[in-house]
C-alpha cells in the first residue's frame, strides 16, 4: 500500500501523481488541509528520516514564520510546529511499506517502484 500525503494544489504533488499514475502506481492521497495531519503521522515519519529532511525551508509559510521561532526550531519542537502548520512538512511524503520518500525526484521514485 502506497500513501502519498500532501496538499493537493503543490505543483510537487501534481508532478508526483502524474509520475506515479503514468507508472501504473496505485496510491491513496492524504491532503493534510482536509484530512489533517497528527502528531502520529509525524513522529512516525521522524523514525525514518531526520526532522531537518521533513521540514520545508522553501515554503510560503516558512518565510511567513517570525524568526524568533525559525532560529529556534529543533528536535524538541518540530512535531508541534508541523502540526500546527503542516505546510512546514515537505511535500509530497510517500510512505510505502517500509520506505519513506520526502519530496519528488522521478529517479528515486523509479528506484522503489
Amino acid at each position: 500500500m502506497v500513501t502519498m500525503f500532501g496538499i493537493k494544489n503543490c505543483d510537487t504533488i501534481k508532478k508526483a501523481r502524474k509520475w506515479l499514475e503514468g507508472h501504473n502506481v496505485e496510491y491513496t492521497f492524504h491532503d493534510f488541509r482536509a484530512d489533517g495531519l497528527t502528531e502520529g503521522h509525524i513522529n512516525h515519519w521522524l523514525s525514518q528520516v531526520d526532522w531537518a529532511v521533513l521540514l520545508n525551508k522553501r515554503s510560503t509559510t516558512w518565510r511567513n514564520l517570525d524568526d524568533n521561532t525559525k532560529t529556534s526550531v529543533s528536535a524538541e519542537n518540530v512535531v508541534a510546529l508541523l502540526c500546527d502548520n503542516p505546510t512546514l512538512v515537505k511535500r509530497p511524503v510517500l510512505q510505502l511499506q517500509d520506505t519513506l520518500l520526502v519530496g519528488f525526484k522521478a529517479d528515486d521514485y523509479a528506484k522503489s517502484f
